[in-house]
C-alpha cells in the first residue's frame, strides 16, 4: 500500500476506499486527448482492472496534448504504446486491450464487462452509441468533450439519472457539424476535462462526493469559467431496448486518406508482430512465382466483390507488382470505407521475396 500512501492518509478515504478501487473495473474509450489522462491518473492511483478501446496509430500532431506518447511512438498503435507505458507506470493494474473501434455489433459484449464506462471518444455517433449501450447494460457513463477553448464533464445513467439522450436528443444535423479539420484545442484542455473525469470515475467506484448526475460542468480556460447546468432525465430514454444499425460514427473526424508504406516498413511491421491485413492484389501467375505467407490473395479486378474476405476495422496494406495497382485497389478500400490503408510503394523488391 506505500504506492498510494498519501491518498490512504485522506479523511474519509483510508484503505477502505482503496480497496474499492483495487476492485474497480472501468472502461475508457479511445486512448487520445481525454483518454490519455484518464487512463494515467486511473493506472497510478490503482484502479484494479481497465479496458482500453483504442484503433489508431500515435501521429505527430498528437504529441502537442497526448502526452502519455512521444516522439518514438509516431506510426505505432496508441494501444500498443498505451498499455506497455502504463504497466511501467503500475503493474499492480490489469488491462484489457480491445484492438477494435466500439461498433455496434461489439458495444454491448465490451461495456458489460465493466462497472464503469468512460467515453473518450471524438465523435457524435459514439457518443450516442455508447450511451445506449451504457443504459442497455446499466452502466454508468463518464462523458467529457473539448472544443478550442472549452470542456464539458458530466455522468449519465448512474442511479436512474438523465442518460447522454436526456442533454442531448438529438445530434447535429449535417450542414450544423463542424469542420475537425478546421478545429484546434490548447494542449493542456483535454488534460483538465480528463483529470475532472478521471475524478467522477473515482466517486462513482469509491462511493465518496456528489458525481456529476442531471448536471453539466462546463469549463472555459482562458476566462477561468465555470459553470453548472442543470437538466433531468426523460423516462423514455432510460428504456432503450435495442441498438441502431448504424450510429454515423464518422460525424466530426477527418475523412480518411490513403497512406504510403515502403517495402522496408512492411518489413519491420511483420518482425515486429504488428496486426494488420496484406492483401496482394497481383495475377495468379505472378502469386505463383514468389508471394508473401499470411497475405491474402485476391486479383485486383476481383477485390471490391470479395470485399467480405477482409475487415473494415483493421489496417490494410495493398500489395502489387510495382504499387500502381496496389494504389487504385487502395483508393477503393477507402470508398468502400475501410480506415486505414496503406500502399506498399515500390512492390516486390527484384530478387527479394519475404
Amino acid at each position: 500500500m506505500q504506492r498510494y500512501d498519501r491518498q490512504t492518509r485522506l479523511k474519509d478515504f483510508g484503505p477502505e476506499k482503496q480497496a474499492l478501487l483495487q476492485q474497480g473495473a472501468v472502461l475508457v474509450i479511445g486512448a487520445g486527448g481525454l483518454g490519455t489522462p484518464v487512463l494515467q491518473y486511473l493506472t497510478a492511483m490503482g484502479i484494479g482492472r481497465i479496458g482500453i478501446v483504442e484503433h489508431d496509430t500515435v501521429s505527430i500532431t498528437n504529441l502537442q496534448r497526448q502526452v502519455l506518447y512521444d516522439t518514438r511512438d509516431a506510426g505505432k498503435s496508441k494501444l500498443t504504446v498505451a498499455v506497455n507505458k502504463l504497466k511501467a507506470l503500475n503493474p499492480e493494474v490489469r488491462f484489457d486491450a480491445w484492438d477494435t473501434f466500439i461498433l455496434p455489433h461489439n458495444a454491448l459484449e465490451i461495456i458489460s464487462q465493466y462497472d464503469v464506462v468512460v467515453d473518450c471518444s471524438d465523435n457524435f455517433g459514439t457518443r450516442y452509441l455508447v450511451n445506449d449501450a451504457c443504459v442497455m447494460a446499466g452502466k454508468p457513463l463518464v462523458y467529457g468533450a473539448i472544443y478550442q477553448y472549452e470542456g464539458q464533464v458530466s455522468v449519465f445513467n448512474f442511479k436512474g439519472s438523465a442518460t447522454y439522450r436526456c442533454l442531448f436528443p438529438d445530434a447535429p444535423g449535417e450542414g450544423e457539424r463542424l469542420d475537425c479539420n478546421e478545429l484546434g484545442v490548447l494542449g493542456i484542455l483535454p488534460g483538465i476535462v480528463g483529470s475532472y473525469m478521471t475524478n467522477e470515475v473515482v466517486k462513482i467506484v469509491c462511493g465518496i462526493g456528489l458525481p456529476l448526475t442531471n448536471q453539466l460542468l462546463t469549463i472555459h480556460i482562458l476566462q477561468n469559467d465555470h459553470q453548472l447546468f442543470h437538466f433531468g432525465p426523460v423516462p423514455a430514454n432510460l428504456q432503450i431496448k435495442a441498438l441502431q444499425a448504424s450510429y454515423n460514427q464518422g460525424a466530426c473526424e477527418a475523412p480518411p486518406t490513403l497512406q504510403s508504406l515502403d517495402v522496408e516498413e512492411l518489413a519491420r511491421w511483420r518482425q515486429e508482430g504488428r496486426k494488420f491485413q496484406l492483401l496482394d492484389v497481383r495475377e495468379p501467375d505472378e502469386w505463383a512465382i514468389c508471394h508473401i505467407e499470411g497475405a491474402v490473395h485476391i486479383p485486383m479486378h476481383f477485390v471490391v466483390p470479395q470485399l467480405a474476405r477482409l475487415s473494415a476495422n483493421e489496417p490494410v496494406a495493398v500489395l502489387c507488382h510495382h504499387g500502381m495497382r496496389s494504389q487504385m485497389v487502395a483508393q477503393q478500400l477507402l470508398k468502400a470505407g475501410f480506415r486505414e490503408v496503406y500502399n506498399v510503394t515500390g512492390g516486390f523488391m527484384p530478387g527479394r521475396c519475404w
